[in-house]
């Protein structure tokens, strides 16, 4: 006999054999001859009340039914309160197997995409740049521009999945993000690549706010902390993938085609291309998963909730061995809801409906944003989370792209080391078809000489005399004439245009078909390509302990201890790097540190997920994840800044955001064996 009681808008089926024995929930079918016989604890739906609820009329609702802000807000996060701990017990029926692995390997992909797009563009900079004729200027706009799409992407992207769902807007941004990076492939001008890649950041923004919101809904109290860490190890996987398809099909410049001289496909578009692969899997995989169940019970919508759940629970009993396990849950605790979209009548234009659905979503994902300020989540915990997380942006982001450009002033300065001199040197009747690298002509006379079929490399001539000479089928960087003389001599198919002549006279001089392209200030070596892609291999590879070692004791130390153990120890690593004076001590060094502050990334991302409760967890992390991005900016910009100036001012001040965020994760609250909130 059962009987069914109303508490508050939610209805819960009563069952005498439970209220007899509570044990009665058994996890085993008993006497289940007949097919039709109904199992104890199978799903029969639930009833639906509906005076239960506020039902406006004529798109008003009466006055009599309006409640107040205040006390709907108490009753709502009275029903949390209590959803949170019934949610934890059903994940514990449900167990840790097949679905939560499964899931793991889907949104371990959209992580790895994230982890691709922060270093596509540094690997193709050094090609894109001969394509494009990018300036300074352009360049480090275009590596600021993931940043600050990703910036937009997470502040939208997080706030729009506490409304819609986890699922749908993960689907909707990983969309963006690959038709955005396969059409940055083939564009040729530099606005265009410019917008593709900020639109492109601006879909993949989405991936961390949601990807550990979405995984933690669906894992038990002892093993999110383990589980969310190993997670982590995507976004490691997702930066190994990306060097090595650098290496592998960058340097390949066979690999390309060409339409005309307006249409150009290297093989640097390849590599755009083919990263976008992951995101690509992502999607496709994606669509074969459930919403979080916890995202429907945070929205009234029961049925589907327990459909995804027993889902859950039935996948993970099948895989273990034990296929005859009922699902004993019969109804779950739901939230009130607040009186959603006002019936405009079926004779209105399909427009208007859709330009009132988009302004309530909008009123929505602002009022979820702006009642941040408002919950006791918020008043003393996210001003150290939001430092914590800056501080560790700043210091990490800032050192990342500081230390590359810094190995680059390093190898420039030892290459100047190397600068050959001449001075007075009378050469006459002679013919270069060799390389001419690094050196310096002052004083120099050239009478008849000729020079064919060669490239020109730091190369300058100062206060020199050039007479009936021939230069043909040049190819120069970095190469400048100053203060020259130039009598009766033809250059011919060469980009030695006037604006490398400084200060230089030309006396019966011509230029015949100059080479078109751009002036670059070096050539793009192939080892130095290498270099690179092996450095970033290296970096990313490093963390590798670090996420192992941060999984493995996330649940067994806590989250603070993790985050400010990580933290101190970086900060001490961090300083060391002020000591390293060669090319390899430093890259040593800059592994140490990134192996050590991941435990600080993972132990944030748990923190951020377990601290802020489930109907606005995607708005926080997005809000804080935004946050990040931009302290990133601020960091490469400053650190940047001082590069060839000095090395001590970037890794102090690193080293002292460090330190003040490992004092300021003491003031955060442990979550460790919390229920989710």
């Amino acid at each position: 006999n059962h009987e069914y009681s109303q508490d508050g808008d939610g209805y819960y089926r009563n069952d005498s054999r439970a209220n007899d024995d509570e044990g009665g929930h058994s996890d085993s079918t008993e006497g289940h001859d007949e097919d039709d016989e109904i199992y104890e604890g199978e799903y029969q739906g639930i009833p639906r009340a509906e005076s239960g609820k506020t039902v406006p009329v004529d798109g008003i609702a009466p006055q009599a039914q309006i409640r107040d802000l205040a006390q709907f807000e108490a009753e709502r996060r009275k029903d949390q309160e209590e959803l949170a701990q019934q949610y934890e017990t059903i994940l514990q029926e449900c167990g840790h197997g097949k679905f939560q692995w499964t899931l793991y390997f889907v949104l371990g992909l959209a992580l790895m995409a994230d982890g691709v797009e922060i270093f596509v563009v540094g690997f193709v900079l050094p090609s894109a740049e001969k394509d494009m004729c990018l300036s300074e200027e352009s360049k480090g706009m275009l590596g600021l521009i993931v940043y600050l799409g990703m910036m937009v992407g997470a502040f939208l992207w997080g706030g729009l999945a506490d409304r819609i769902g986890r699922r749908q807007t993960l689907l909707i941004s990983l969309s963006i993000n690959s038709v955005f990076a396969f059409f940055s492939s083939f564009v040729q001008g530099y606005s265009s690549f410019l917008l593709c890649r900020l639109l492109s950041g601006v879909g993949i923004g989405g991936s961390i706010p949601i990807v550990f919101s979405y995984y933690s809904e669906f894992l038990a109290q002892e093993k999110r902390g383990e589980h969310l860490s190993w997670l982590c190890m995507f976004w490691m996987i997702g930066g190994i993938y990306a060097s090595a398809m650098a290496w592998a099909i960058i340097p390949h410049y066979g690999w390309s085609f060409q339409m005309g001289s307006a249409y150009q496909f290297h093989s640097w578009r390849v590599f755009v291309l083919v990263c976008a692969f992951p995101s690509v899997a992502a999607i496709s995989a994606l669509t074969t998963m459930p919403e979080s169940p916890r995202f429907f019970l945070e929205n009234g919508k029961h049925d589907e909730a327990w459909m995804i759940l027993k889902q859950v629970h039935d996948t993970n009993m099948r895989a273990k061995g034990y296929p005859e396990r009922v699902f004993s849950v019969t109804t779950i605790k739901t939230v009130k809801q607040m009186d959603e979209l006002v019936d405009m009548g079926e004779g209105t234009a399909w427009y208007q409906r859709w330009r009132m659905k988009l302004a309530d979503l909008f009123n929505q994902v602002t009022y979820s944003t702006l009642t941040l300020d408002c919950t006791k989540y918020i008043i003393t915990i996210p001003t150290s989370v939001l430092t914590s997380i800056s501080l560790l942006s700043l210091s990490y982001y800032g050192l990342t792209v500081w230390f590359p450009d810094m190995i680059k002033y390093l190898q420039k300065q030892e290459y100047s080391s190397r600068t050959k001199v001449f001075i007075k040197e009378k050469v006459e009747h002679v013919t270069f078809n060799f390389t001419l690298e690094n050196q310096v002509h002052r004083n120099g006379e050239y009478f008849n000489d000729k020079f064919m079929n060669l490239k020109m490399k730091s190369m300058v001539f100062e206060d020199s005399l050039f007479e009936e000479c021939y230069f043909e089928d040049i190819t120069s960087s970095n190469t400048f004439f100053k203060n020259c003389t130039f009598i009766a001599t033809l250059f011919y198919n060469t980009d030695l245009f006037k604006y490398r002549l400084i200060n230089s006279k030309l006396v019966n001089s011509t230029f015949l078909h100059n080479k078109e392209g751009c002036m670059l200030s070096d050539f793009s070596d192939e080892n130095s390509a290498y270099m690179i892609y092996f450095v970033s291999f290296l970096g990313t590879l490093a963390v590798l302990p670090g996420n192992i070692v941060s999984a493995l004791l996330m649940d067994k130390i806590g989250r603070l201890r993790m985050l400010a153990g990580s933290s101190v120890i970086s900060c001490v690593s961090c300083f060391f790097l002020s000591f390293g004076n060669s090319e390899s001590a430093m890259i040593a060094l800059l592994c140490l540190f990134g192996g050590i502050s991941i435990a600080s990334w993972n132990a944030l991302d748990v923190l951020t997920v377990e601290l802020y409760p489930s109907d606005k967890r995607c708005t926080a992390f997005g809000f804080l994840n935004a946050l990040c991005k931009l302290a990133a900016v601020l960091g490469i910009s400053i650190f940047t800044s001082f590069v060839g100036i000095t090395k001590a001012v970037p890794i102090l001040f690193a080293s002292g955001a460090l330190a003040a965020g490992s004092f300021l994760a003491f003031k955060l609250p442990e979550t460790r064996g919390q229920v989710l909130q």
